[in-house]
């Protein structure tokens, strides 16, 4: 697969969602090399850490869900001069991965084993939904914390705010700790709702509202949306070898 290869595949992937966030800064190249790819690396953010562990494995292409944001002030330069040094092109896909069927949200409750996901999170009027899903039988509190942490290999952050067994849960990946998503989920009959940042506002309304509330952090609730973009691409190019990026877990210290 060459670079062009794979921009030709995006729209095949994303459809709607490249053009509804077109010219936002939520996806593109911040460094493009014009070159066979045969290995892709991929983790949630593009750091220099990130840079370095995917030249350490030889890969091609580094593919994160966020960019080094401007306000991470001088970060993306030194990424660059560590992508050109290397050769790696670096792609970054952010709301167009937070809503996708295959995306964030969708990744993490598979990785909880969810039996049905009833609505897929996605965006409309300049608002963003969580995705809903229900459980054929209930787990208790302490289970669904529990296997959180299995999966995401790290604490989760919960707070228990109902007695009801837990059988629909919302989900909206990353910076999900928007009041007004919580006030979704309860309008939606959800018994608890699982994010990866906290405010106090967040945690406030939820007990407010009887909402379970679980957080784990930004970087490991998205990382297998990005994992599910890697499998999709190697899915197209065989041929290709995928390797994810493991990064710190510098949220939970």
């Amino acid at each position: 697969m060459k670079t062009r290869d794979f921009e030709r595949l995006l729209p095949q992937l994303f459809g709607k969602w490249l053009s509804t966030f077109d010219d936002e800064g939520e996806y593109g190249f911040t460094y493009r090399v014009e070159k066979d790819i045969k290995k892709i690396a991929y983790a949630t953010n593009l750091t220099p850490e990130t840079v370095e562990k995917a030249a350490k494995v030889n890969a091609d292409l580094l593919i994160t869900h966020h960019d080094a944001w401007d306000f991470l002030f001088g970060m993306r330069e030194v990424c660059v001069e560590e992508l050109e040094k290397h050769e790696i092109s670096h792609f970054f896909i952010h709301s167009p991965l937070d809503f996708i069927h295959f995306g964030t949200c969708t990744a993490l409750f598979e990785q909880i084993d969810i039996d049905e996901i009833t609505c897929y999170s996605t965006y409309e009027n300049d608002k963003e939904y969580p995705g809903i899903g229900t459980f054929s039988i209930s787990l208790s509190f302490s289970e669904l914390k529990n296997r959180l942490e299995h999966k995401l290999e790290e604490p989760v952050k919960a707070w228990q705010n109902n007695n009801r067994p837990v059988k629909k849960v919302a989900i909206l990946t990353g910076a999900g700790n928007n009041s007004a998503l919580i006030k979704y989920a309860k309008e939606n009959g959800c018994d608890a709702f699982i994010t990866g940042e906290r405010t106090l506002y967040s945690v406030q309304y939820a007990k407010f509202a009887g909402m379970n509330l679980y957080v784990g952090s930004h970087t490991y609730t998205e990382i297998f949306g990005v994992e599910n973009l890697a499998l999709k691409i190697q899915k197209a190019y065989p041929v290709l070898e995928i390797i994810r990026i493991n990064e710190e877990h510098i949220e939970s210290v």
